[in-house]
């Protein structure tokens, strides 16, 4: 990490892994799965089920799937991880009712497909109870052998059964991909303080939360959430049993659920113009601050690159569009659902591109001409 021209004001930033970057370079064209040897025999089969037309959160439920797969192609994470991804949820799960495959008498033809290490994966996630994983494992109750007990879905009296310490990272590193793909205000408000969800409100008197997609706002929770589970795999018995994601400094950094809930406040008062207008100090001023408490998702430090390219700091703005890029290299995902990671990382790069380049418009009307070179 390194800090700006600007000691005093500027956030600390992070530098490009240009490994990182390359991987994530390659991800970005929608044909990536297709040419992905391991993973595209599935692609059809997952395809011709419907999930292109099914509704899932911020999209449908192929780009979700596709979405989470993404993330752990990034990640570096085997074959049966990365098909896990991409079938995380066809057999449901407690918290969807999408079924895909019926888990009675279709497990033959998904081991055959997948093969039987990735389907006993698929079933045990689907089958779990997903909850008492997320809340048993930010509890630190794993044994000290990283193995980790608890029920699976279905009615009383439920059967317990004991995950292994890969199966409990493989489920950890997917749940991380799984949420960022997902996570936005709507689903933080109608699932709000997930994992412990108060399933007595009812919908009518919270109509207001219910309307979707609603505002689109970053999540203020999940990110906290999410960078606990990739702690959790710092455990002796997982630390080894899987590739560590990138995040958070290869999960080996907490971010506090009340540092997370201020960055996302002074993010989504400057995107929503909440601040003085003439003058940008109070806006660049608002993000240096939202990104020193967050410093993990490239949105805050892509915007506040485009302020520094406006008020004339190059040096600045191609240090938080280095910093910016980075991250989004990182997740594979967008943390602000606005717009796609895709578009994230295009407009990043032109932000970049511009402050070392020195190309930045005077005039409004030429900010529509910018393009990559």
């Amino acid at each position: 990490m390194k800090q700006s021209a600007n000691h005093v004001l500027s956030p600390v930033l992070h530098r490009l892994d240009v490994g990182l970057f390359v991987r994530a370079q390659a991800l970005l064209d929608e044909e990536w799965l297709a040419r992905d040897a391991e993973l595209a025999p599935l692609l059809p089969v997952v395809l011709a089920r419907g999930v292109g037309q099914d509704w899932h959160k911020a999209g449908t439920f192929r780009h979700h799937l596709v979405g989470v797969a993404r993330s752990l192609a990034l990640w570096k994470q085997p074959k049966d991880i990365r098909l896990l991804g991409l079938l995380h949820s066809v057999y449901g799960n407690a918290f969807v009712d999408l079924v895909k495959f019926d888990a009675s008498s279709e497990r033959g033809n998904l081991q055959a497909l997948a093969g039987e290490g990735a389907e006993h994966l698929v079933y045990l996630f689907c089958t779990m109870s997903r909850t008492q994983f997320v809340q048993k494992l930010l509890a630190g109750e794993l044994a000290a052998d990283g193995s980790l007990t608890l029920e699976k879905n279905g009615p009383e009296p439920r059967q317990t059964i004991t995950l292994t310490a890969y199966e409990v990272a493989a489920f950890a590193i997917v749940s991380m991909a799984d949420s960022i793909e997902q996570w936005f205000s709507w689903q933080e408000d109608i699932y709000s303080r997930f994992p412990a969800v108060d399933a007595s409100r009812p919908q009518g008197v919270h109509w207001a939360a219910s309307l979707w997609p609603g505002p689109m706002r970053p999540s203020s929770r999940m990110l906290s959430q999410i960078s606990a589970l990739g702690h959790a795999l710092q455990h002796p018995a997982l630390k080894s049993q899987l590739p560590l994601p990138p995040v958070f400094a290869h999960c080996s950094q907490p971010l506090a659920a009340s540092d997370e809930a201020a960055a996302t406040a002074l993010y989504w008062a400057v995107i929503q113009q909440d601040m003085p207008l003439v003058d940008l100090d109070v806006a660049t001023a608002t993000l240096e601050q939202a990104v020193r408490l967050n410093p993990w998702v490239g949105e805050p430090q892509m915007v506040l690159a485009q302020l520094y390219l406006s008020a004339g700091r190059a040096q600045d703005a191609a240090l938080a569009a280095e910093s910016a890029l980075q991250c989004f290299s990182a997740w594979g995902n967008a943390w602000d659902k606005r717009v796609q990671w895709d578009a994230w990382m295009a407009w990043t790069r032109i932000l970049l591109q511009s402050a070392q380049e020195g190309g930045w418009p005077q005039r409004l009307d030429k900010l529509n001409n910018m393009a990559l070179r």
